[in-house]
């Protein structure tokens, strides 16, 4: 399980412009959650529809009232109607992170943790990775960054386990 901090949806598209106009993005990941085959057979697994390495590229987005476009260098490569955005039911952005902790072969191991933890923890290894993710339209959007995403703590959302997180351009420990 990789650690993850929630994010309220009012702030979705905020926090979007801000992830994307503050760190380096890595890679752009999207695909359905599963569906109908053509023959009428269910599969559980999703068929990847973006898989983008972002390396020297430019990743933007662009909302209006017909949904969400992803680009990269400008040109759309993605198209959300955003259908059930408002229902009560969608959740906003969360932001997980890859965190690798050193070992005797060189290798590393990933470290794994739920939620609840506090990502400024001074036992924990920075992160390498970021990526901020979100379900809509049925589909896994997942968009990598270098290094750690900064937050700071926004408001709970089922006390006391259970808290809303905002992305910030600085570094709050400083």
């Amino acid at each position: 399980m990789v650690e993850q901090y929630f994010m309220p949806r009012r702030l979705d598209f905020k926090h979007l412009r801000l992830c994307i106009d503050n760190y380096q993005t890595d890679h752009l990941f999207i695909r359905d959650c599963g569906g109908y085959e053509p023959d009428g057979t269910f599969r559980l697994q999703g068929l990847v529809k973006v898989d983008e390495d972002l390396e020297g590229r430019s990743l933007d987005f662009r909302k209006d009232t017909s949904g969400l476009y992803l680009l990269i260098d400008s040109t759309e490569v993605f198209h959300f109607p955003l259908r059930g955005y408002e229902s009560k039911d969608t959740k906003g952005f969360s932001l997980a992170y890859k965190r690798i902790e050193p070992t005797e072969d060189g290798i590393g191991r990933m470290v794994m943790l739920g939620t609840g933890i506090n990502p400024y923890d001074e036992n924990l290894p920075e992160p390498r990775q970021s990526f901020l993710r979100h379900i809509l339209d049925d589909h896994l959007l997942e968009i990598y960054f270098q290094g750690m995403i900064y937050l700071k703590f926004h408001s709970w959302w089922q006390k006391p386990h259970w808290k809303y997180w905002k992305v910030v351009k600085e570094d709050p420990r400083k």
